[in-house]
């Protein structure tokens, strides 16, 4: 069969078409997609079908039980029970469900389907589904803080040599280094919490594209589904596929810094370095030189953080130049990779999370250098100036001077030699009333880290107070985002209050009262209780009778 050949024939969907697509069109495009909505999406798609059939409900156009029995059919529906047949539901998944449905009830409910889209069903399908990645990702991203910081608390009091420019600059621990990764996963997790509530609106109801005919009541379907509320323009909800521009973005940030974490944990892996060390089952071996002892799964973690950013491109170039309403090539082709993206940050925050739960420090390797480097030469300007009355100018340049002249002499830092900076000084026409001591409290490695006293620093006590306020955020973030979990439970449990009732029959329980309280349910449902003045009496009964 080639492009051009029609399907076979179809029941009519639509009176334009009289045929299914074609077996290309089939295979290549719409049974992949069927496949993948299957798989990932099936259960957004059942949810929201029962938060319809609710609606009908409410606007009596169906009655309680038709409600149940197309909500029962909905609920035995599975990644197996549906299929692309392009003679039967042209390879949709929209239209495979409502066959499904329509198969197993015993005479056509007449309204069911009526004023509905595909567009808004989609739109509310796929956010719902990113909704659910970016909570999956952000559940990994707090177990990596967990090992961080207890990685980080394990070893701020380990004086090991920072590096500015790839010089040894300072003398810091691994676990200042390591709280500031902490701060970063902080920043993406807020982050991602606010991209959370960024697209924490539902488009159902927005219909085709400018809005729909059936006062449907947006508020409560968006409730029902875990959102916070509905999405307020209608084009926007069908047209926008923000969220998934915004979502790439965040973890392609997120890719970015990592990447240059990981590329110091590969900088103290090497041989020069030693500073840190990783088990046999998470390192690998040189087929040809057998002295070597490699680490290339830090290797496959910053190559992987490369496609975070590749698949957030691919998002943007998907959406560019497309014209502003309901496209198959916004809402499916540029989604292609969003799973991909998301799949991909997880494995490689799983990855590094487990190196970091595995890896230890080498204190001795990393005193070693701490000690052979003269880390302490702005310690020693610093003291020439506040305690010899040296201009401080002055003061770096003689330090500068006694460094040249120690290396050259090949003399350790300390406890260094006082007459060379006695020498330096006297260049300046300064005289040192106890360059001794000034080399001493310089060079001295553990001295290195307490002098360092603001808030933020590498002393170990600073490290301390940074880890519990970090600490404490991790808890806090956790806390949101278990809320967001609760709403999103508390949606579904009302939603299936509405259809079944809590003793059999739909309005037996947590049926709402006129002051806005659910009698069994603790929820509170003002926006189905609400009076509207303009309406009559009984139309207004009417809606609170078959809210639940």
């Amino acid at each position: 069969m080639t492009s051009d050949t029609p399907g076979p024939t179809t029941p009519e969907l639509s009176g334009r078409i009289r045929g299914g697509p074609a077996e290309l069109l089939h295979d290549e495009v719409l049974a992949p997609q069927f496949a993948f909505e299957s798989r990932h999406l099936l259960r957004h798609y059942v949810a929201i079908e029962k938060t319809l059939a609710a609606e009908y409900v409410r606007m009596d156009l169906i009655t309680v039980e038709e409600a149940r029995r197309i909500a029962a059919l909905l609920d035995s529906v599975g990644p197996d029970t549906l299929s692309a047949q392009p003679g039967a539901n042209m390879s949709d998944i929209a239209f495979a469900l409502e066959r499904h449905v329509e198969a197993g009830l015993p005479h056509p409910v007449v309204a069911w389907h009526a004023d509905r889209s595909r567009n808004d069903l989609q739109a509310c399908a796929q956010v719902m589904y990113g909704r659910d990645q970016l909570t999956r990702f952000a559940a990994s991203l707090h177990e990596l803080g967990s090992v961080v910081i207890r990685l980080a608390e394990k070893t701020c009091d380990l004086p090991m040599p920072g590096y500015t420019h790839f010089q040894a600059a300072q003398i810091i621990t691994p676990g200042f280094h390591l709280a500031a990764l902490s701060e970063h996963l902080l920043h993406t997790h807020a982050r991602l919490l606010n991209a959370y509530d960024g697209i924490d609106a539902s488009p159902l109801g927005a219909g085709a594209m400018a809005g729909q005919e059936l006062p449907w009541d947006r508020d409560r379907m968006a409730r029902l589904l875990g959102f916070s509320r509905p999405q307020p323009h209608a084009l926007t909800a069908v047209a926008s596929r923000r969220w998934s521009a915004e979502l790439t973005a965040e973890l392609s940030l997120l890719g970015s810094a990592l990447s240059r974490f990981t590329t110091d944990l590969l900088t103290w892996g090497g041989s020069e370095y030693g500073f840190i060390e990783l088990p046999d089952e998470l390192s690998g071996i040189s087929s040809a030189m057998p002295q070597k002892k490699n680490y290339p799964v830090l290797e496959r973690i910053r190559g992987r953080t490369a496609h975070l950013t590749a698949f957030h491109f691919d998002v943007l170039l998907g959406q560019r130049n497309t014209p502003f309403c309901n496209l198959v090539e916004v809402s499916k082709e540029a989604g292609t990779h969003v799973l991909n993206a998301f799949d991909s940050a997880h494995g490689t925050v799983r990855l590094l999370t487990e190196v970091l739960r595995r890896l230890t420090f080498r204190a001795d390797r990393m005193r070693q250098v701490c000690a052979a480097e003269f880390l302490g030469g702005f310690s020693l300007a610093n003291a020439l100036c506040l305690t010899e009355g040296v201009p401080w100018r002055t003061a770096q340049v003689v330090a500068g001077k006694y460094v040249v002249l120690a290396a050259t002499a090949g003399a350790a830092p300390a406890p260094g030699e006082p007459a060379l900076l006695a020498e330096a000084a006297a260049g300046h026409g300064i005289t040192l009333t106890d360059p001794a001591r000034l080399l001493a409290e310089a060079f001295d490695v553990d001295r290195g880290l307490q002098r360092m006293v603001s808030a933020g620093s590498a002393r170990p006590e600073a490290v301390r107070a940074v880890l519990r306020t970090q600490q404490e955020t991790y808890e806090g973030l956790a806390a949101e985002w278990e809320r967001r979990a609760a709403a999103i439970r508390a949606g579904a449990e009302e939603g299936d209050l509405a259809l079944y009732g809590a003793a059999g029959t739909a309005t037996d329980t947590g049926t709402a009262t006129d002051t806005g309280t659910a009698t069994d349910t603790g929820k509170v449902t003002a926006t189905e209780t609400e009076t509207d003045e303009q309406e009559d009496g009984d139309d207004t009964r009417a809606r609170v009778r078959h809210a639940h």
